[in-house]
């Protein structure tokens, strides 16, 4: 329960014990199989889930093209907020590229947490804001860093991810094609 209870305050800030204990008892340890979706397009997303261990990949379709929004890994929250918060048809695939473990609460679950425990709004809130800002800084690398600039970055916050998935799914979380991302990964291998 140490390592839920440091997840949740991660995500959500540092709360006393007996509200940890209430929270925690509202999440369920969930697993997926590699392939397996956590949710699906055109669903709705009934969870919101924090990844224990493994790898998830969100993605849609567009004009035959698979598009790698996120890749998600160990201590990221996965969901897909239009399905979640507001009850309309999922618009990303969220599908398990490993074995994965979860820590999930159901939207029923989440709602009676919302009601039993007022201060969870005021966590809601943070937890939105801390979103939102990682949201603006990606939106910022895509305007202000050139492909290179964001490769490097990318590299160097999740350097092991180029080693477990297709290089393809973060060439596109990147912005760039398949081509552009190898010219520059060769290039940076030159240069090392």
């Amino acid at each position: 329960m140490k390592y839920f209870n440091q997840l949740i305050q991660e995500h959500f800030g540092v709360l006393p014990e007996e509200e940890l204990a209430q929270i925690r008892g509202y999440f369920r340890e969930e697993t997926l199989k590699r392939n397996e979706y956590f949710t699906r397009a055109d669903k709705i997303c009934d969870r919101l889930s924090i990844v224990q261990s493994g790898i998830l990949r969100v993605y849609a379709l567009s004009d035959g093209k698979e598009i790698t929004q996120w890749i998600s890994t160990e201590n990221f929250l996965v969901t897909e907020v239009a399905g979640f918060f507001f009850d309309q048809p999922n618009r990303w695939n969220i599908q398990a590229f490993t074995d994965t473990t979860l820590w999930t609460i159901s939207k029923a679950s989440y709602h009676k947490l919302c009601r039993e425990l007022p201060k969870w709004h005021e966590i809601e809130k943070r937890f939105f804001v801390k979103c939102f800002a990682m949201i603006e800084d990606r939106i910022f690398a895509h305007l202000s860093m050139t492909a290179e600039e964001r490769y490097q970055q990318y590299f160097e916050q999740h350097s092991a991810l180029f080693n477990q998935v297709p290089l393809q799914y973060i060439a596109s979380v990147l912005g760039m094609t398949p081509e552009t991302f190898s010219r520059i990964r060769k290039r940076q291998a030159e240069n090392s």
